[in-house]
């Protein structure tokens, strides 16, 4: 007995992202309730079931959706006057004892009401979404107290109900000390543990993220808000390595941490822990380009080790006002010598098991949800050779179609 169907995508060739690209030519794939009910072979379909709507991709590539697992995205207020300044000759002291700096952004996003936060965070959400993104990570951490924390947190939540795109929320209440606790980060780190449990209970924490850093927080700072966390049972990731090696690396993946992101200073020792660990290496070119680094990550050595690599935009106001992932992929490429599969892996299979969802997405397998982007391609390699285009031309989020370009205006926030 032949099954029903919601819908069926076919004429289309499929990159399913199970085994390398896992091609399949003259493809097509079938959607029931929201889920991938059957894919094979379009000459087949006729034979596996019936769909109520077909839909024909016109010759283009399907691959799963993309997934940006790294992003500050929801915060408010510019810092583009930083960036001026800088290339005019400012210096960092310069500009933080003008009030520049994270605290720039702290003090505007803790002004910003929910809705403004919401509408000042909804283009750079867009931009991500036009390019065939279907679920984005959002951290906290330009609050710094349970109130402010506790508003990022919502408006990330508010922009998984409201937009077509799964959001994994994540807090970053650790990420720079707060003007009220100068001189205290000790203290801090335990309003921050305090914070966790509150937020926890009204279910606004997926995961839980530090910054380990010689100008961040530092490993024992950092192990305190992981035994919070693991208390709450909260899995934990950390940015880690970037400017120093903190050892961070180590520390994460001892907590059967998610990921470890940056790494441009990653150890041996780090790598080892990592592979152990089962803790994806996340890859942020944005931040290494934006700051002008020339210390890359150890792709070479990840690789060998068999670590898997995640890619993300890093989207911040003050390292890495990215908002693209196609950018992101071709960066990994052009810099640091990944291949075209590694990229397309580490922004679909990859960035899926940073989050720690990758029995849902990731891949185009049957029982996953209905996610993934429909390419104007020549071949998969396509997504990362090209830079400053976008071949994206519809987009499926659980099982429901859209166009990319599609204004998002009319989701207002509400």
């Amino acid at each position: 007995m032949s099954a029903a169907w919601d819908v069926l995508y076919t004429n289309v060739h499929l990159a399913t992202m199970v085994e390398g690209y896992g091609e399949l030519r003259c493809g097509a794939v079938a959607v029931k309730d929201g889920r991938i009910a059957w894919l094979g072979a379009a000459d087949d379909a006729a034979a596996a079931g019936t769909a109520a709507a077909v839909h024909d991709c016109g010759g283009h590539w399907l691959t799963p959706g993309l997934i940006d697992c790294h992003t500050h995205i929801v915060h408010a207020g510019n810092r583009s006057d930083e960036f001026e300044a800088r290339l005019n000759g400012a210096s960092y002291e310069d500009i933080s004892k003008a009030g520049g700096g994270i605290m720039s952004t702290v003090r505007a996003t803790r002004a910003a009401s929910d809705e403004e936060l919401y509408a000042q965070s909804l283009p750079r959400i867009a931009s991500l979404l036009a390019e065939g993104v279907t679920t984005l990570e959002i951290k906290s951490g330009y609050g710094l107290t349970l109130e402010s924390e506790a508003k990022m947190l919502r408006v990330a939540r508010r922009v998984g109900e409201l937009l077509p795109v799964n959001v994994a929320t994540t807090f970053l209440g650790a990420h720079a000390v707060p003007p009220e606790f100068a001189g205290r980060a000790d203290d801090y780190v335990d309003a921050v543990c305090a914070m966790m449990p509150v937020l926890a209970e009204q279910g606004l924490v997926d995961a839980v993220d530090a910054f380990c850093e010689c100008i961040g927080f530092n490993l024992e700072q950092t192990a305190r808000v992981f035994r919070t966390a693991a208390a709450l049972g909260l899995p934990v990731k950390l940015h880690a390595e970037q400017l120093s090696d903190m050892r961070g690396a180590e520390l994460v993946a001892h907590y059967g941490g998610l990921s470890a992101d940056h790494l441009e200073r990653l150890s041996a020792e780090g790598i080892a822990a990592m592979k152990q660990g089962g803790t994806v290496a996340v890859l942020l070119p944005g931040a290494y380009y934006f700051l002008r680094d020339t210390v890359p990550p150890p792709v070479a050595e990840l690789r060998a080790a068999g670590v898997p690599m995640a890619v993300a935009t890093d989207n911040n106001p003050g390292t890495s006002p990215m908002t693209s992932l196609l950018l992101a992929m071709n960066m990994v490429c052009t810099l640091w010598r990944l291949t075209p599969l590694e990229a397309l892996a580490g922004c679909t299979v990859h960035a899926a098991r940073a989050l720690g969802r990758q029995d849902e997405i990731g891949t185009l397998e049957v029982g996953k949800r209905a996610d993934f982007a429909l390419w104007d391609i020549a071949r998969p390699a396509d997504l990362s050779y090209s830079f400053g285009y976008n071949p994206c031309r519809g987009v499926v989020n659980g099982g429901v179609w859209r166009l990319p370009q599609a204004a998002l205006a009319g989701y207002a926030f509400r």
